[in-house]
């Protein structure tokens, strides 16, 4: 995912970040993940958590009833009249997560109830590290796990394996059955072309490249082989289930092609065969919705959206042998990049959204109804105010006894949580409180303030308070004076005319103080080079506790653009080391840099952060041509020369200068050939292609 992203994934903290490179955050060892207070829905309709848990990536329901999560750090989880404490499978030790590598998907089999099987999409590291453009990437792959009836996963057996995660980001990484009973698999183009034959982003053009699964939907069965109607089957095709075929060839597996990063797909529970969406992460202009269907080439690199990749106005009906999305938006509102998907169960909501297709974008956490047929589709908001880093899986399931819509959010942290029908009943209040300050020497004077709380049906409140050290109190505001040490842990009660109740539990550190992080290295004043490896490095010291061992201190590194935000690393101890990554593509470069998060947490499990910002190095790279005024390509960008572009240092850029009309290429002053990679030097630069007239 672009815009979520690959890590998928945390709330937007521009303004934080544009006031200074470095930042220290107020203690808080509890968030709401979301401010529920701020999520608004129709009427009819409340949200409400489910489970909090970090980083969640995908959801899948049992038969009997058990919720599976997939963590992005590797963990299986299952939900069941709670949380299990302990993950189903742990990963981990076997997983890439940065970027938006990890684990990433999580399919039932449709046979459950009679032989257990789940499936697993997760990013091995193959070569024992997780490097990005490297000859030893890490790789994704699809298993089949059986998970026992006391939620333990084991018997791994890997129905597809070796499929390129190049650039971190981009993987794809849906599963889901059809009706049909196949096993599809949503697979991105990599980020960057595995084979080094085109570039990055817009000039990545392994999603046409039929001889690799990267930027396809995959059909196969439940043991991996292909299925009976697969589109390509015959002569000149092979099994890709081990790796790449031979260029020229293509990969049976494959069911369709042209996606970028075909981030979620969903399928139709309401119709009688297989039917399902794809949605696709678009680049710099469209994202977009396309109909599951087989042998269908939707048009990426060349197209996004509905339009030429690149353009807004060059858009309509598609070239021959491609295929328009059903629908599609633009980057705008604050809207940039489509994630969850799901289909409203008919019967279970209100007959006006049987057969809807409700659909989130990570970036502005919004929920959207999308409705229509043929070639009129509507979108209209449904949810809004879910946070930034929503939704990213969306799915229905059981919930008493009807059907509720679950999401995943990385918000704050992370949670799972569901929006339910409720009708014209009364619906739960919902309770939120801030504590001022939320620690320091004693005696201690608090202020808790619970005004954030409120009524979706608009009734009054009440408001009761458990301090956690045997005393009580009311009203929507008040003070407390802690007057010994310790950790308590204050209940809030909201009730509302009616008799419905919501709590809400946070803790005050009466006789403590949060711990000062440090972030030593880099600088500030520092900058990076693309794949070059810098060493973070930091400390902590607590008053109490002294100085913070590095099992105490987290961190998190991020790559941020002016609207939007991809994980990329994390670690914990004194220090972590970090390869620097590359540019999403050439329109971010002035605007991305990375964000250094340090979280130390002292022995009573008090917190303080401290955020550094990170800059490329910013180099102008010069192209010109002889005679002037000639047409070049960069990362297959279109420029009239003279055209000047600005890189980070080391970022390659794929130039090519095309024949044209009346024009052919003659020679680049760099002496490589008329399409050649160049590694972005420190400094800036020119490039000269010359041309001869015909």
């Amino acid at each position: 995912m672009r815009r979520v992203s690959s890590s998928l994934l945390s709330l937007i903290l521009m303004g934080l970040v544009l006031a200074s490179c470095r930042e220290t955050v107020p203690p808080s060892p509890e968030s709401d993940v979301v401010l529920e207070s701020q999520i608004t829905l129709p009427s009819e309709f409340e949200d409400r958590a489910v489970a909090t848990l970090g980083e969640p990536t995908a959801l899948a329901f049992t038969p009997d009833g058990r919720l599976l999560i997939t963590q992005k750090g590797g963990q299986l989880r299952v939900f069941k009249n709670g949380l299990v404490a302990t993950p189903a499978l742990n990963l981990s030790s076997k997983l890439c997560t940065g970027s938006e590598r990890g684990l990433l998907g999580v399919a039932v089999d449709p046979d459950f109830a009679s032989n257990n099987y789940i499936y697993l999409f997760y990013t091995f590291n193959k070569s024992g590290g997780c490097p990005t453009n490297s000859a030893t990437n890490p790789v994704n792959r699809v298993s089949r796990f059986v998970l026992s009836a006391s939620n333990v996963a084991s018997g791994e057996t890997v129905l597809l394996d070796n499929i390129p995660s190049f650039a971190g980001n981009h993987n794809g990484g849906d599963l889901s059955f059809g009706k049909d009973r196949y096993l599809y698999v949503s697979i991105g183009d990599g980020g960057c072309d595995y084979a080094q034959n085109s570039g990055c982003a817009g000039d990545n053009d392994a999603a046409k490249d039929r001889h690799t699964l990267l930027g396809k939907i995959v059909r196969i069965t439940n043991t991996g082989d292909i299925p009976p109607g697969n589109p390509f089957t015959g002569t000149n095709t092979s099994r890709c289930n081990t790796g790449n075929t031979t260029s020229g060839r293509t990969c049976q597996e494959i069911f369709a092609t042209g996606l970028r990063n075909p981030f979620r797909i969903a399928f139709n529970p309401n119709v009688t065969g297989t039917q399902f969406y794809i949605n696709d992460v678009g680049q710099n202009a469209w994202e977009e919705i396309n109909l599951g269907t087989s042998g269908a080439d939707y048009g990426w690199n060349t197209r996004e959206g509905k339009c030429a990749n690149g353009s807004s106005t060059n858009c309509g009906t598609p070239p021959n042998g491609l295929t328009n999305p059903i629908y599609n938006y633009q980057h705008a509102n604050g809207c940039s990049s489509i994630t969850g998907g799901a289909f409203v169960p008919n019967d279970y909501w209100p007959s006006s959204y049987n057969n809807a297709y409700v659909f989130s974008d990570y970036v502005c956490g919004k929920l959207f109804l999308l409705k229509g047929s043929g070639s009129t589709y509507t979108a209209t908001e449904f949810a809004t105010g879910l946070g930034g880093s929503s939704a990213v899986h969306l799915t229905f399931g059981p919930d008493g006894t009807g059907q509720s819509l679950y999401y995943t959010t990385f918000a704050g942290g992370g949670q799972v949580r569901l929006i339910r029908y409720v009708g014209a009943s009364n619906r739960a209040p919902i309770a939120s409180f801030i504590r001022t300050p939320n620690s320091g020497s004693v005696p201690l004077p608090v202020n808790f303030d619970a005004s954030a709380s409120n009524d979706p049906d608009g009734d009054a409140l009440t408001y009761s308070w458990n301090f956690g050290d045997g005393t009580t109190g009311s009203g929507r505001t008040i003070q407390k004076t802690y007057n010994s040490s310790g950790k308590f842990r204050v209940v809030l009660t909201v009730s509302d005319s009616k008799g419905a109740k919501a709590t809400r539990v946070r803790s005050v550190f009466p006789g403590n103080t949060a711990p000062t992080p440090t972030i030593a290295s880099p600088r500030s004043s520092d900058s990076f080079s693309v794949g070059q490896s810098i060493t973070v490095r930091g400390s902590a010291t607590d008053a109490e506790d002294g100085t913070l061992p590095g099992t105490s201190l987290r961190w998190t590194v991020q790559i941020r653009h002016n609207d939007h935000v991809h994980p990329y690393a994390t670690g914990t101890g004194s220090s972590i080391t970090v390869t620097m990554p590359a540019p999403e593509d050439l329109a971010v470069t002035k605007t991305s840099w990375l964000e250094i998060s340090l979280v130390a947490t002292d022995s009573q499990g008090l917190s303080r952060a401290v955020r550094q910002k990170l800059l490329p190095k910013l180099v102008t790279v010069n192209f010109t041509t002889n005679p002037t005024g000639r047409n070049l390509t960069v990362n297959g960008v279109t420029y009239t020369a003279p055209a000047a572009v600005t890189s980070w240092s080391n970022y390659n850029l794929r130039v090519n200068a095309p024949n044209q009309s009346g024009y052919v290429f003659q020679s680049w002053s760099d002496g490589g050939a008329q399409s050649h990679t160049i590694a972005t030097p420190g400094s800036n630069s020119s490039y000269t292609a010359t041309f001869r007239a015909q």
